[in-house]
């Protein structure tokens, strides 16, 4: 079976992970983060997850819902344990919001010869990439503004990139493509 780590369960990882709840994988789930009341309006958590860690309530609320068991880790990945939270693993999701922290998962993915796929969303809801490593760039933060996902404008959006970044993930777990995808409101083409 194969293991897949998602870093970051906000917008696009919460939903990622209810999407591949039905492919014969071991999902591991890392986030520090908390969840907050405005992250109801766009990510995959619940009113009655509100305050706790965002791995563990949405490892309850797949165990809940489907039955599904994931592995979560409440804490931030860092350089200090960066490998000893995705050395084993067979495909690495990045849904991280923060540049700092996706180029420690690129590096290290890089070094350790592990797939990777990168997904990023535009702040006003205008464009996503679904980018597997040989091909990301990590983008500058500057002048990012508003996140996507406040105040739940872009929900069907968010939902839409993060099933583009399900079907790569599934692409690759059943032939080992690694196909991306651009993904604007309008429509979408594969890179």
């Amino acid at each position: 079976m194969e293991r897949i780590a998602i870093v970051g369960v906000g917008a696009l990882g919460s939903h990622l992970v209810l999407l591949t709840r039905n492919l014969p994988v071991t999902i591991k789930v890392i986030d520090m983060d908390s969840v907050e009341s405005k992250n109801t309006m766009s990510q995959f958590h619940t009113k009655m997850a509100l305050q706790k860690n965002k791995a563990m309530a949405l490892k309850q609320t797949m165990h809940g819902l489907f039955g599904t068991k994931i592995d979560a880790v409440p804490h931030r990945l860092t350089l200090d344990n960066v490998e000893s939270l995705l050395s084993g693993m067979d495909l690495v999701v990045d849904c991280l919001d923060n540049g700092a922290s996706r180029k420690i998962v690129q590096d290290y993915v890089q070094v350790a010869n592990i797939p990777c796929l990168h997904g990023a969303l535009a702040p006003d809801g205008t464009f996503g990439r679904v980018v597997w490593t040989h091909q990301f760039v990590i983008d500058s933060e500057a002048g990012m503004g508003t996140a996507t996902c406040d105040n739940g404008e872009h929900l069907p959006f968010i939902a839409t990139v993060a099933s583009y970044m399900a079907m790569a993930v599934q692409q690759f777990i059943r032939s080992g493509t690694s196909r991306g995808y651009q993904v604007w409101p309008g429509g979408c083409s594969a890179i």
